[in-house]
């Protein structure tokens, strides 16, 4: 679990969060959204250690991680790991020298217990006979995949991935969502994930929360989202005309007040 409390940064005169409070559960995917400019990336960097806030307490499993100096975090970070937005793979090494670069960081074992780990997670994102190739020759799906099972090696307790979807078609996208929900339920992992793909949102959104200006303006899951009253929100999600009116039908068919035969022909006339 991670626990924020009042969290607060400043870019100069500039407030960028203005004291966000949420609470991030174990087994959950979190979901982060908000417009560009709205502080979620800033938000996920305080959490992770890249920036420091200025007010505030970030508590992780109780343990305040704001107040600890640089030999303390190591203990935090080894438990955490990172699904990076290109999957920031290192060009010039095979994928088996990907996944064993954590290892070789944070453990002291031996390398055919590292092989074994390496090939244990590669198993686990469905990814076979890839270890001698190099990151150019996978598919964009195949390298968010590599991405996962790198993050994951350390067996953490804490997921961060920074849009997990970008640049992928639905149907990959789709399957990138469903083995994060996965891994999640699966390790008890407390998942954070910055996106903006509404797919995603209504996929795997267990604990969703929207962020405007730097604060936390609604809070929910992705069963609460779709009738949400909060303008703001509605705004963001519901952006064109034809997403208001595919709103519109399902508040209707969950009221009874439609039938699902009428719904498809009522929407693209």
């Amino acid at each position: 679990m991670i626990e924020v409390k009042d969290l607060k940064k400043n870019f100069g005169d500039k407030a960028v969060l203005k004291g966000v409070n949420v609470v991030m559960e174990a087994g959950k995917c979190n979901l982060i959204i908000g417009a560009s400019g709205s502080g979620k990336t800033v938000f996920m960097k305080c959490l992770v250690g890249l920036f420091q806030p200025d007010e505030g307490e970030i508590l992780y499993n109780g343990v305040n991680y704001t107040n600890m100096d640089d030999e303390q975090r190591k203990g935090i970070r080894k438990e955490i790991g990172m699904l990076f937005q290109g999957s920031a793979l290192f060009d010039s090494q095979t994928v088996e020298q990907n996944i064993l670069f954590p290892l070789n960081m944070f453990t002291n074992d031996t390398m055919p217990q590292k092989m074994k780990r390496v090939n244990e997670v590669l198993d686990r994102v469905q990814l076979k006979d890839v270890n001698k190739k190099f990151p150019a020759e996978l598919s964009g799906g195949m390298k968010k995949r590599v991405g996962i099972a790198r993050a994951i090696v350390l067996n953490p307790k804490y997921l961060f991935c920074d849009e997990p979807n970008s640049g992928l078609d639905p149907q990959t996208s789709l399957v990138i969502d469903k083995l994060i929900k996965e891994i999640t339920v699966e390790y008890n992992i407390t998942t954070i994930v910055n996106t903006h793909d509404m797919n995603s949102v209504m996929e795997i959104g267990d604990h969703i929360i929207y962020m405007h200006q730097g604060l936390k303006e609604w809070e929910g899951n992705n069963k609460e989202i779709i009738f949400s009253k909060n303008e703001l929100l509605n705004e963001f999600i519901f952006a064109s005309e034809f997403l208001k009116d595919a709103k519109d039908m399902r508040m209707l068919e969950q009221t009874g007040k439609i039938d699902n035969d009428r719904n498809m022909d009522e929407l693209i006339k």
